[in-house]
């Protein structure tokens, strides 16, 4: 079949949108639009317009926006085909033509459904009737109310060979063998696949029975038995239930998935209508790709034993590829030995919607997991660890997602092994001999520290606070000259007070405070200076008036010492995190996360200052 441009614009013309979207939005008149309520996520105050002029909608809460198809698609959760047969059929517009092998594909699945339809029927009929007294036992057992068995379309199949295949017997044995109910084996006669079970039947998107799972009655194996692949049920892309919980999950905004039909049920009948279940198989691509289509952050919610712990954490990795901005998983884990199913019955609903609120992120399993995977005492335990994180980094396709993950990896593994941070004293003043030559600390050396310097990245707040300590107690600052004339501390007003206040300390070096407060105000410093100066502008002993001269010396000792180291390790810590953007090498890796300690070691100290002066 082929859907031409011409035949798609036609389609979306002859659909007035707003009566489409109407059937499950209330839409009010604005202007030329409607608005409402957006059905993509939960709003109070409308921001999602219907456009019929142009054939559109559009939400500037979430951003959704498509046409009549695409609604189809997102809202109804149709497939591409499935949504513009609908919609040509409400239109008046015919398909186009298929061909030949389509058209028998076609008539045949339409066949098939009908003998799952009826298939279906037959096991109700047997649930409800004197053979499927064991079965209705089992479901009171489970707690399963007869009204629910009725909206799952729960029945029994009797435990006979050919019971069923004599009741469907007018569509032939190769239909009812292509469908999965007939097992044939070689030359022997067909037999009936499902026998003495109780019978859940697998729905499509359109609700229409495609496949059976059936639970033993009493002890045998397997306990669950479900229908082949055939042309109608593809397991790797169905998810039970997905026909109810679709529309449920556009409600609560979330969809839940769980391991088994009867944790599905049962929360059901709890009242959590959007719970999904794969069928025997771990989550695939494509049911991934069906439940991000209801929901950016499905809940997966599998058993507490070691079996569902590893079913979820398949599921997390084979999620990786399809993460992007605001698209992702999450996990809830059950208490140890219980069930969805056996959750709700014991302990209530409250007890469910407890651990829902309370989900754990896709990036949290995944960092758990594998820091609990082998012991970390060893540098080649811990190399295993990064390397393991790195590669489950490297396997999300978006690049922002894939940054983000290999930085909070990163971040944890230096939390985690980092060495323990060691208390900051500062050094105790010793002030010098009468008559001792002064010798000025050592300024950094490298061609790089200077060119930090000369491009002014400077803390502003702390050269505020140095350049008011160099005011108060100007005989400092001949003592960090070399270290001072070097670095440009600000530009504007600030950066002039400190070439003047620089200035006539080498022109008088027994200038006292008082002394060049003056003669800054006689230059058109003043005001500058008195902000500079006020008591509450800035947090360190040696800007306060009256202070300790050895404690005000030794903590502006410290400041000035942060002052010029700060730049330079901003400035390589920049530069070696440009270099992992290009290189994975652990050495690389092991440099950023040295200049991230000693980043963190000089803001300690800095708050180490500040701390001290508030206790004193």
């Amino acid at each position: 079949m082929s859907l031409t441009p011409a035949f798609l614009d036609e389609l979306r013309a002859r659909t007035l949108l707003s009566a489409l979207v109407g059937k499950t939005v209330k839409l009010t008149k604005a202007g030329r639009e409607f608005k409402g309520c957006c059905p993509f996520h939960n709003e109070k105050t409308p921001s999602f317009y219907v456009n019929d002029d142009k054939s559109f909608y559009h939400c500037f809460g979430c951003s959704a926006h498509g046409d009549a198809i695409r609604w189809m698609t997102e809202q109804r959760g149709l497939p591409f085909i499935d949504a513009v047969k609908e919609l040509a059929q409400a239109a008046g517009m015919d398909m186009p033509a298929p061909d030949r092998q389509s058209a028998e594909r076609a008539e045949r699945a339409r066949g098939l459904h009908d003998l799952m339809g009826e298939a279906a029927q037959f096991f109700v009929d047997q649930l409800h009737g004197p053979a499927g007294a064991e079965a209705r036992a089992l479901l009171e057992r489970r707690g399963i109310s007869a009204e629910t068995a009725r909206t799952f379309g729960m029945g029994y199949s009797p435990d006979s060979r050919g019971k069923l295949r004599e009741e469907l017997k007018s569509y032939g044995d190769p239909a009812l063998i292509e469908s999965g109910m007939l097992i044939k084996v070689e030359e022997k006669e067909p037999y009936d696949r499902f026998r003495g079970r109780l019978m859940i039947p697998i729905r499509d998107h359109r609700g229409r029975v495609i496949a059976f799972g059936g639970r033993v009655i009493g002890q045998g194996e397997p306990k669950y038995l479900n229908s082949p692949d055939t042309p109608l049920f593809d397991k790797g892309r169905t998810l039970y239930n997905l026909d109810r919980a679709a529309p449920a999950s556009r409600k609560t905004n979330r969809v839940i998935v769980v391991e088994g039909y009867m944790d599905v049920i049962a929360l059901a009948q709890a009242g959590f209508g959007e719970a999904v279940a794969p069928l025997g198989t771990a989550l695939t691509e494509h049911q991934l790709e069906r439940l991000w289509r209801l929901t950016d952050v499905p809940v997966l919610c599998f058993d507490g034993d070691s079996a569902g712990q590893k079913a979820a954490i398949r599921a997390a990795l084979r999620a990786l590829p399809g993460l992007a901005p605001g698209r992702s998983l999450s996990f809830v884990t059950l208490p140890e030995g219980l069930d969805p199913d056996d959750l709700v019955r014991t302990r209530g609903r409250g007890a469910f919607e407890a651990l829902l609120e309370r989900p754990e992120p896709l990036v949290d399993r995944l960092w758990a997991h594998e820091f609990a995977a082998e012991p970390l005492d060893t540098p080649e335990q811990r190399a295993g660890l990064k390397r393991r994180l790195g590669n489950h980094a490297n396997a999300i396709a978006d690049a922002n997602v894939r940054h983000e993950y290999i930085a909070e990896f990163r971040r944890r593994v230096d939390e985690q092994f980092a060495a323990p941070r060691r208390e900051f004293t500062p050094r105790q003043f010793t002030p010098r001999k009468p008559g001792a030559k002064w010798t000025p600390p050592l300024p950094p050396v490298t061609a790089e520290a200077k060119a930090v310097r000369a491009a002014g990245m400077i803390d502003r707040l702390l050269a505020k606070a140095v350049l008011a300590g160099l005011i108060r107690h100007p005989a400092e600052i001949a003592r960090h000259m070399e270290i001072l004339g070097s670095l440009k501390m600000a530009d504007g007003a600030l950066g002039r007070l400190f070439e003047a206040v620089v200035d006539l300390a080498l022109e008088e070096r027994a200038l006292d405070s008082q002394r060049l407060i003056t003669i800054l105000g006689t230059s058109g410093l003043g005001q500058i200076t008195t902000d500079l100066l006020r008591a509450d502008a800035t947090p360190y002993s040696f800007t306060q008036d009256g202070a300790d001269p050895e404690r005000a010396s030794a903590d502006l000792d410290e400041a000035i010492a942060i002052m010029v180291a700060r730049p330079e390790v901003d400035a390589a810590l920049a530069q070696a995190t440009s270099e992992l953007e290009i290189s994975t090498s652990d050495e690389a890796f092991q440099r950023q996360m040295e200049l991230l300690r000693e980043q963190r070691a000089l803001e300690e100290r800095l708050a180490n200052l500040i701390q001290a002066n508030n206790d004193a």
